[in-house]
């Protein structure tokens, strides 16, 4: 299997993050618009959007970072992404509400603190509020789909990361800090998110 994309993006970093939890055999190759490859013809075969990142599994090409979670979770018969549907109806909401809720606010924080520009009180009031509601959750149950940790948690860490980081008052957040130590202390955390 290759992963396409550059190891700095959050939306690269949970597939290797999940790769490597499964032990997966892969190469990743540096793609995306710094290397002006994700506008070519070749790229745009596997990946109409032009981002990043893409998985190339033998015949296979997919992209968006949570299609390719569920399907190398499903591949590995792995329990972060259990057969039974009711518990993926409790998972996959919540690697629909990142992209739904958090991921505007996350991208546009993001975006002015890598240009050092200072972040209007509207955005952080925003991540704020989105990191009270993951606190809130948290604070009822040790992983955010139920008691063991899957794929859910895998999509947000590394965004989740990068937001507890950002310039911008947050809350305490007591259970999503207990939650973001737990995910930090894994050796595969340790490789693609925090490296």
């Amino acid at each position: 299997m290759k992963v396409l994309g550059r190891k700095t993006s959050g939306n690269v970093q949970k597939v290797l993050f999940l790769l490597e939890e499964l032990g997966s055999d892969y190469t990743r190759e540096d793609y995306g618009r710094q290397f002006g490859n994700t506008a070519t013809e070749d790229y745009l075969a596997i990946n109409p959007a032009g981002k990043v990142p893409s998985l190339v599994d033998g015949e296979l090409r997919l992209w968006e970072s949570n299609t390719i979670l569920r399907y190398l979770a499903a591949k590995a018969g792995s329990p972060l992404y259990p057969d039974d549907l009711a518990a993926r109806a409790h998972i996959e909401p919540w690697m629909d509400w990142l992209l739904a809720s958090l991921n505007d606010t996350y991208v546009t924080i993001f975006k002015l603190s890598k240009a050092g520009d200072p972040v209007p009180e509207a955005n952080g009031k925003a991540l704020a509020e989105a990191l009270t509601l993951l606190d809130g959750r948290l604070a009822a149950s040790p992983w955010l789909a139920g008691p063991e940790m899957t794929i859910a948690d895998i999509c947000l860490a590394p965004i989740v990361h990068r937001c507890l980081g950002f310039p911008v008052e947050l809350p305490a957040l007591p259970a999503l800090r207990a939650w973001h130590e737990k995910l930090a202390a894994r050796p595969a955390f340790q490789k693609v998110v925090a490296a």
